[in-house]
């Protein structure tokens, strides 16, 4: 099993950044597909981003890619989401998620999740 916390979720001006971490502990993340969600009001949780954690590999949501940026530590167990020109419309509770890389394969879905950091973007 994985355990999962978020941080670093806070009001930001619109066109400014913030960078979220995510702190992973349990299970060796050897084999762990590592990523990140939000939920905005009223809609449904939607794909952020996601790394492999030996791979490297990423992928990004069309509304995120080149501004937002996915990074992981190693050392420090923390996979990290950097976002750049935030939006009004990047507004959500943002959530780290993981599964292993074989289980997203079969399933398509993530196991194991935090609590979420809230991102609040003013115009």
């Amino acid at each position: 099993q994985v355990q999962l916390r978020e941080s670093g979720g806070r009001l930001v001006q619109a066109g400014g950044s913030l960078e979220l971490s995510c702190a992973a502990s349990g299970d060796t993340l050897s084999y762990y597909l590592l990523g990140w969600f939000r939920q905005a009001p009223g809609k449904e949780r939607e794909f952020v981003s996601h790394i492999g954690w030996t791979s490297g590999s990423t992928a990004y949501a069309d509304s995120v890619q080149g501004r937002f940026t996915i990074s992981k530590d190693s050392a420090k167990n923390t996979v990290y989401l950097h976002m750049n020109n935030l939006k009004p419309e990047d507004a959500a509770v943002y959530f780290c998620a993981a599964v292993l890389v074989n289980g997203y394969a079969q399933s398509g879905r993530y196991d194991y999740w935090g609590q979420g950091t809230r991102v609040t973007v003013s115009s």
